[in-house]
């Protein structure tokens, strides 16, 4: 078979070299996507594990073999070192001229190069300089890599190719793969906890006819069957409560959300979302479950409950910390709005340079003066509690005081964890403030939440007094893996395409 010399003018030329090395391969009758399976004995950590306290001098493994991508090789003439790498980590390989063959040593040198996968067989040893290295006495290419990978030294650094091309980031970055190894023990970890206290794991729909259960815009699309409209979902929360009213007394799901809006550090419009509903249960149960559980989950990844995020030690050891709303603007925020009318908080509002819409009443002036002025400056695990009652359409009144709700939100670095209810089953209550939410939906408030009479008409059959929380995975990784951004948690986040 002979040898293209030419190849398309957009090609690189490493990309044309990769593709000139492959036909060297096809030419030596090699095909490196033949294989099926290559049957391994260990992996490169099982291998440093039993020899890791092995001397020189000691009975090493033999008949061993190991596969992975080549990640660096050096020829030195008659011996070549190259390192492999598997999910577990790296391991040096050795290849003798005498040993293999001029033949073999030949094809690897002429044909194989960074970035391939290769399966190797042989001996184990430790170098002169103490390496556990395998002594090749066979190899099987199982795939040519036909575009290079990031150079060794610096990796790939460049954050929007590395969240476009992930695959890249991962294959050449393992410390990305332990950031996502990390999130899915934070996944793990919480379906271990809610488990061990009873709740049943169930799943709602993700395309809905009305969505609910949050203020956010929806992605709308279409069913072609039914000749309708739908919505994927913007939260869990209305299904799973039908669910308590059905007589499950705990359900939880961990799901994927999608909400039509902007994209930050904080914020990608598809997310994952722990929600949970517990029959008999109220706020204060619901803030013993968000702190025992976060601190079981910072606990498992890091032996303790105390983490380094960005430069600032944070604890999660419970008990956390409680404030009202209005507390944390006064503690935080530097500002007294306990009894302000209206008019005094719009001359706050003005004074501290927050923006408000004219048509605010008392209860979203004063959350909205918490969003700018103490939101962003609470750094150790905190509850927020006691929020205005018409922010919040799906809880409970508190029985103190009916201007209020049994609401908190909990919230790290600035960041909200979690958002919690003492669940409102009053259906009168619900269906009043249904149609006011209503009204601000044809008034132009796109965040609005729909009219839902189903949802409705389940609450009349009667729901039992519920605790209802749901908790932020993405952020919760993001704070556990020390991660900057939401995008470096998730493993494919939503991106601008590029035309």
């Amino acid at each position: 078979m002979a040898i293209r010399t030419e190849f398309p003018k957009t090609w690189s030329s490493q990309m044309v070299g990769r593709h000139a090395k492959l036909e060297g391969l096809q030419q030596k009758r090699i095909n490196p996507y033949s294989s099926t399976r290559f049957d391994r004995t260990h992996t490169n950590l099982d291998i440093h594990r039993i020899c890791g306290n092995l001397s020189a001098d000691a009975d090493f493994p033999s008949g061993v073999k190991l596969s992975g991508r080549i990640m660096t090789i050096r020829d030195m003439g008659k011996i070549i070192f190259a390192h492999i790498e598997d999910e577990s980590g790296k391991i040096q390989v050795a290849l003798f001229k005498n040993e293999i063959g001029d033949e073999k040593y030949k094809t690897f040198v002429d044909c194989l190069e960074r970035g391939d996968i290769v399966g190797f067989s042989g001996n184990m040893f430790k170098t002169r300089a103490g390496e556990i290295t395998l002594r090749v006495a066979d190899f099987e290419v199982l795939c040519k890599s036909l575009r290079p990978l990031p150079e060794k030294f610096h990796g790939l650094k460049d954050e929007d190719v590395r969240q476009r091309q992930r695959y890249l980031d991962l294959a050449s970055n393992s410390d990305v793969r332990g950031t996502f190894r990390k999130r899915s023990q934070v996944v793990w970890g919480m379906r271990q906890f809610l488990h061990g206290m009873g709740f049943m794991e169930v799943e709602t729909p993700i395309l809905q006819e009305i969505h609910g259960g949050a203020a956010a815009r929806p992605f709308k699309t279409h069913s072609n069957a039914l000749d309708m409209d739908l919505f994927l979902r913007i939260a869990t929360e209305l299904h799973l409560k039908r669910l308590i009213v059905g007589g499950f007394e705990g359900v939880f799901e961990i799901g994927r959300i999608f909400r039509n809006e902007g994209i930050d550090k904080r914020h990608n419009p598809e997310f994952t979302s722990m929600e949970l509903y517990w029959a008999y249960h109220n706020l204060a149960d619901m803030m013993a479950i968000t702190e025992n559980c976060a601190a079981h989950i910072i606990r498992a990844i890091h032996g303790k409950h105390q983490i380094n995020y960005q430069g600032t030690e944070l604890d999660f050891t419970p008990p956390w910390k409680r404030m009202t709303m209005e507390e944390s603007l006064e503690q935080v925020g530097g500002v007294n709005v306990f009894g302000a009318s209206v008019d005094r908080l719009r001359e706050i509002a003005i004074e501290r340079g927050v923006h408000f819409e004219d048509s605010m009443g008392r209860g979203w002036l004063v959350t909205t003066l918490f969003e700018e002025l103490v939101e962003k400056r609470i750094v150790q695990p905190t509850f927020i509690y006691r929020y205005p009652v018409e922010t919040t359409p799906l809880a409970k009144r508190s029985p103190d005081d009916p201007a209020f709700c049994e609401r908190f939100e909990a919230y790290a670095m600035g960041m909200e964890l979690a958002n919690a209810y003492s669940e409102l089953n009053d259906p009168v209550d619900q269906r009043a403030r249904f149609e006011e939410q209503a009204k601000a939906l044809e008034g132009g408030n796109e965040e609005a939440q729909p009219f839902d009479e189903d949802f409705l008409q389940a609450i009349e059959v009667g729901m039992p007094p519920t605790g209802g929380l749901g908790i932020g995975i993405d952020r919760l990784a993001m704070l556990a893996t020390d991660s900057p951004s939401i995008r470096e948690v998730i493993l494919f986040p939503t991106m601008k395409s590029i035309k």
